[in-house]
C-alpha cells in the first residue's frame, strides 16, 4: 500500500513525486450516531477493496467474526466503537485511509480529534432514524472545518423513511443540497437494488449466504430492470427524473465548495451499494490539501515532511504492552529512519519504528506520503495535537480539548497494585480515555478523573481490570465544570466554598466548581481573577 523508494533516493524525493503520490491519497473518515453502522460500513469498504477475505459483524451474528476496526474486548462485547481505529485500503491504483470513528457523544473528543486529520467525511444515516442528535452535531464540525461530505443512507434492507423524505431532512439540517449519485429500487425494508443516476443501469442484488462475502451483483439495462422489478423500477425511474429535473445531479466544484452533498443508499451489514461508495471516494473525494500552519503559513503538500499526532493507543499488542501515536502526514515523504523535531518539547527524533495499521494489525512501513496515517511505536515523549517536522520549526494547530463534566476519584481496589495502577492512569491520560488531575490536599494515591461523558469511566474501569491487572474503585465528586486558572490564584480559590483546585500531568491548573452559580459567584467578588473556559469547538 505504500511506494517503496531505494534508500539512497529518500534524502531528494521530487516535488513532483511527492505531489503525485499526494494526489492518490483520499483520507477520510465516518461519522453518524451510535448504532447507524459506522463499523459495519467500513468493513465492507474493506472488503470491497479486497483487504478483507470475508466481513465481520459488530455483533459477531451468524458466526460471524467481529469487525476488524472493533478489535477492544470492551467494543466487541458491548457492539460500540470507543476509539477511533484506522484502515489503509488499495482500490484502482489510489490508497483510501479511513478513519473508523465512535458515534457515542461520550467519546465526542476522540472523533472531534480524528476529523483534523481527515480531508473528507462519509456521513452515515440510518434509513429509519434519519439525522439524529450526534450526527448533527458531528455535521457542525465538519462545516466548521470544510470537510466536504459524501452522504450515506444505510440499512436500506430495513423498514424506513421514503428515499425523498430522507433528502428533505439532509437539506433542512444540514443546508447542503442532496446529489444522489444511487437511488434504491424498492421502498425500505424491500431492497431490490440500484438504479446508477450516471448511466440509467440498474445493479440487482443478491444477498451471499450469511452477508460476509460480497453480494452478487447483476447488471441490467432499463428494459431489463422493467422486465425485473415492474413498478418499483419505474417509481425509482419517475424519482430520478424529477431529482434530474430539479437539478439534483452531483457537480464536483459544488461539492468541494460545502454546497452539496452526494448521496448513496447501501445495506452494509449484506456488503450491498458499498461498491458504490467505494468508488466515489477515488472519484470525487478530494486529496489532501495545503494546511495553514499556527502562523497562519501555508505549507504545501510537496513541501518538508510535517506531521501531527492526533491520537495515542495502548494495548494493541498485549504481548509487548506498547504505546501507539497515530500522526496524519500533510506534507513531504517520511521514510523510516529521518529525524524529525518535536514542536512541543523540541526534542529531536529518529524515526526508525513506524507502522502502518489495520484495525489492530500492523506492518512495518518504510515511506508514505501526504494523507497517510502513520504510527509511531513507543514514542512515550510524543503527545496527542504535538506536530512533528523536518524542519523543526513548524507547528500545526493544537486539537480540540473538550470541558468535562463528569468527574470521581479513583483508587486501586488492591493496594498492592499501585505500581500498576500509576502506569494504567497515565497511559490512559495520555491517550484522552480520561483526564487525570491531582491535588495537594489528595496527591496520587487518589486522584481525580474528568471526563466528557460517564461511559468513559466504564471503560476506564475495564481497561485496568483486563489490560493494567489493577482494578479500580471510584467515588463521585459533585464538580460539574472545570475552569483553567494561573498557579498564583489557585490559594484563593481552594478557600472558596464549592471549588477544589487540580493540575494535570503538564502542570496545568484547573479549578473545580459544583454549578456554573459557583462560578458566577466567584467571578463577581473577584473580577480580578482570570477563569478561563475549556472551549473547543461549537456544536
Amino acid at each position: 500500500m505504500v511506494t517503496t523508494l531505494p534508500s539512497d533516493q529518500l534524502t531528494d524525493v521530487p516535488a513532483e513525486q511527492v505531489a503525485a503520490e499526494s494526489a492518490r491519497r483520499r483520507t477520510i473518515a465516518v461519522i453518524s450516531h451510535p448504532d447507524a453502522g459506522k463499523s459495519t460500513l467500513t468493513e465492507a469498504l474493506a472488503l470491497h477493496a479486497k483487504a478483507l477475505r470475508e466481513a465481520g459483524h459488530v455483533h459477531g451474528k451468524a458466526g460471524r467474526a467481529g469487525v476488524v476496526t472493533d478489535w477492544q474486548d470492551m467494543e466487541k462485547q458491548r457492539g460500540i466503537s470507543i476509539s477511533s481505529a484506522v484502515l489503509q485500503l488499495d482500490h484502482r491504483d489510489t490508497v483510501v485511509n479511513v478513519v473508523d470513528t465512535p458515534g457515542h457523544a461520550d467519546f465526542s473528543e476522540d472523533t472531534y480529534r480524528a476529523l483534523t486529520a481527515v480531508d473528507a467525511v462519509i456521513m452515515l444515516i440510518d434509513a429509519a432514524r434519519g439525522m439524529e442528535v450526534q450526527t448533527r452535531k458531528l455535521f457542525g464540525v465538519c462545516k466548521q472545518r470544510g470537510l466536504p461530505v459524501v452522504t450515506v443512507v444505510n440499512k436500506w434492507d430495513r423498514p424506513g423513511q421514503e428515499a425523498l423524505a430522507l433528502l428533505d431532512e439532509v437539506e433542512s439540517v444540514t443546508g447542503l443540497r442532496p446529489t444522489p449519485v444511487t437511488w434504491p429500487v424498492g421502498i425500505a425494508g424491500d431492497f431490490r437494488g440500484l438504479l446508477e443516476r450516471s448511466t440509467g443501469g440498474y445493479v440487482k442484488y443478491t444477498k451471499a449466504p450469511g452477508g460476509a462475502t460480497l453480494a452478487v451483483e447483476e447488471r441490467m439495462d432499463a428494459a431489463g430492470a422493467e422486465a425485473a422489478e415492474g413498478d418499483a423500477w419505474r417509481q425509482a425511474v419517475d424519482e430520478h427524473e424529477l431529482l434530474a429535473a430539479t437539478g439534483a445531479d452531483h457537480d464536483e466544484e459544488e461539492f468541494l465548495g460545502f454546497r452539496t452533498t452526494p448521496v448513496f443508499f447501501t445495506a452494509a451489514v449484506a456488503n450491498t451499494g458499498v461498491g458504490q461508495v467505494l468508488d466515489a471516494l477515488v472519484d470525487i473525494a478530494p486529496s489532501p490539501r495545503d494546511q495553514r500552519d499556527v502562523a497562519g503559513e501555508v505549507h504545501p503538500v510537496t513541501s518538508r515532511f510535517t506531521a501531527q499526532v492526533f491520537k495515542t493507543q495502548t494495548g494493541m499488542n498485549p504481548a509487548h504492552r506498547d504505546r501507539l501515536a497515530f500522526a496524519r502526514i500533510h506534507s513531504g515523504v517520511f521514510h523510516r529512519g529521518m529525524t524529525v523535531r518535536d514542536d512541543r518539547s523540541g526534542r529531536p527524533m529518529v524515526l526508525k519504528h513506524v507502522q502502518t495499521v489495520f484495525g489492530s494489525d500492523r506492518s512495518t512501513v518504510d515511506v508514505a506520503w501526504p494523507g497517510d496515517v502513520i504510527g509511531l511505536v513507543n514514542a512515550r515523549h510524543v503527545n496527542v495535537g504535538d506536530t512533528l517536522s523536518e524542519n523543526g520549526r513548524t507547528a500545526y494547530p493544537p486539537l480540540p480539548v473538550f470541558a468535562p463534566e463528569h468527574f470521581r476519584t479513583v483508587r486501586p481496589k488492591d493496594l498492592g497494585s499501585g505500581k500498576q495502577f500509576r502506569q494504567g492512569l497515565r497511559e490512559l491520560d495520555a491517550e484522552g480515555v480520561v483526564r487525570v488531575l491531582t491535588s495537594d490536599s489528595r496527591g496520587d494515591g487518589e486522584p481525580v478523573l474528568s471526563a466528557v461523558g460517564a461511559l468513559q469511566f466504564d471503560v476506564v474501569q475495564y481497561r485496568m481490570t483486563h489490560e493494567f491487572r489493577s482494578p479500580v474503585l471510584f467515588t463521585e465528586l459533585p464538580f460539574t465544570t472545570a475552569r483553567i486558572i494561573e498557579a498564583k490564584d489557585a490559594p484563593l480559590l481552594r478557600s472558596h466554598r464549592g471549588c477544589e483546585v487540580v493540575q494535570n500531568a503538564e502542570g496545568r491548573v484547573f479549578a473545580l466548581f459544583t454549578d456554573e452559580w459557583r462560578v458566577r459567584s466567584f467571578e463577581r467578588d473577584n473580577p480580578d481573577v482570570k477563569l478561563e473556559e475549556l472551549v473547543a469547538t461549537s456544536d
